[in-house]
């Protein structure tokens, strides 16, 4: 079998078998099939595409290129959950400590964050001791414990994902569908949990800008985990704005305990409770989404879940006075306040431009060497729908100094203000 054999071969259209995917996958794990030629097969797919059973093959070569982590010793079903990536996305600070206040194992393995999209193992790190890097030995035992791990991809997990991700990110295939689909689930395949909910984020911050190339995305992901015998649920939403107030990594990990304290903002609370239900239907908890989500919301108020995250941070090292008393997080030198300068309802907030204007305060990373201001970040004060008079605080910037100036002008041109009032629907499907 030869490499340019199988590049000509994607590029005039033609299917792979699962046999040739292997070879090609293998070949450049080991560094037997040179960059220069991943590089043109990664841009044939990208150009051609793949069907199902090309995109399942992908992922499965992926998965067997490195370690699988083996959850068998932990009983009951094993969750995860996995966003594609968003603005102001701190779902899984609140989902994981819902879900595992049951006693349901959520066993996640999450990443850093880079660009506009913040990462769940740099917020978690706001917490002081907080330990991302947990041996499989020790996830295992956690989870077995207190039901409940969030942490680095630890092993040699998925080596291939690795190199190929590096590549597309310089040679403009990351946004091919079946690579994306193929990469997620490598990963989560690899994790071990048994029922796994994907957030597919849709618009303007995220990478899927179009209902269509989601839907078309979470279904491939879903017939991926269900070729492999999990359970799979997408749910679609909207990304358009950033979600919740907070962008920034204490400000969101603040968020997120305010809405395990039953005060946090609604679409967090909702997207959250949306999740957490199916999650908890498929692990045979209950019979019903209704009654999962009443249930949810009975362990937000009787502090169940927030105590849930108490024990989290305690497993992995961190000060849990972090949870009861959030002005211990580190807190940025000035707040300065973007306004309004004219009268109506905010019709649109351009989430990628709220995104970059926190990573340009320090919130997030152009490049991944780049550190981390923990404290800096935006916080909204008006979301879609909500009324707005001149002079009226659309945003606080929490910034220690670093490029304010063209932060405070993004996120000023992120607002559009129309004369009348529009709604903005969260969930925008969900594919089971």
């Amino acid at each position: 079998m030869l490499m340019v054999d199988l590049i000509e071969k994607k590029r005039d259209g033609y299917t792979l078998s699962k046999e040739e995917i292997d070879f090609v996958i293998e070949g450049y794990t080991k560094g037997e099939i040179p960059d220069y030629q991943v590089s043109a097969f990664l841009m044939a797919v990208y150009l051609r595409g793949m069907n199902d059973e090309e995109a399942t093959n992908l992922a499965l070569s992926m998965l067997h290129s490195g370690d699988e982590m083996d959850l068998s010793m932990i009983e009951g079903v094993k969750v995860d959950k996995h966003s594609t990536g968003g603005v102001g996305d701190k779902t899984s600070l609140v989902l994981a400590p819902l879900v595992a206040s049951f006693g349901v194992n959520f066993a996640k393995m999450s990443g850093r964050g880079l660009g506009h999209t913040g990462g769940t193992l740099d917020k978690l790190e706001s917490i002081k001791g907080f330990n991302i890097a947990v041996s499989p030995k020790d996830f295992i035992e956690q989870v077995k414990k207190i039901n409940i791990a969030l942490v680095g991809q630890t092993g040699n997990l998925t080596p291939a994902d690795k190199k190929l991700y590096a590549l597309r990110d310089v040679t403009g295939t990351v946004s091919s569908i079946p690579l994306i689909a193929s990469s997620i689930m490598s990963k989560k395949l690899a994790s071990g949990a048994d029922a796994i909910c994907l957030d597919v984020k849709v618009g303007a911050g995220a990478f899927m800008k179009n209902i269509d190339d989601a839907r078309h995305l979470a279904q491939l992901m879903c017939q991926i985990g269900k070729n492999c015998g999990r359970k799979m649920t997408a749910v679609l939403t909207n990304m358009d704005e950033p979600l919740g107030f907070a962008v920034g990594n204490a400000l969101e990990v603040k968020e997120a305990i305010q809405t395990l304290n039953g005060n946090g903002p609604s679409d967090l609370t909702n997207l959250c409770l949306e999740i957490g239900a199916y999650l908890l239907v498929d692990a045979k908890k209950f019979d019903s989404l209704e009654a999962a989500k009443n249930a949810m919301l009975e362990n937000i108020k009787n502090k169940k879940a927030l105590n849930k995250l108490i024990d989290l941070v305690k497993a992995q090292g961190g000060d849990a006075t972090y949870i009861t008393d959030p002005s211990k997080f580190a807190v940025a030198k000035e707040v300065v306040e973007v306004k309004a300068n004219q009268d109506g309802f905010v019709s649109h907030i351009n989430a990628l431009a709220i995104g970059h204007a926190a990573m340009l305060l320090g919130a997030g990373r152009e490049k991944l060497e780049d550190k981390i201001d923990m404290a800096v970040g935006v916080v909204l004060n008006k979301k879609v729908g909500d009324k707005v008079k001149v002079g009226d605080t659309l945003a606080y910037v929490h910034t220690n100094g670093k490029n304010t100036e063209e932060a405070l002008k993004e996120i000023f041109e992120a607002y559009e203000i129309a004369s009348k009032e529009i709604t903005s629907n969260l969930i925008l499907d969900i594919i089971r």
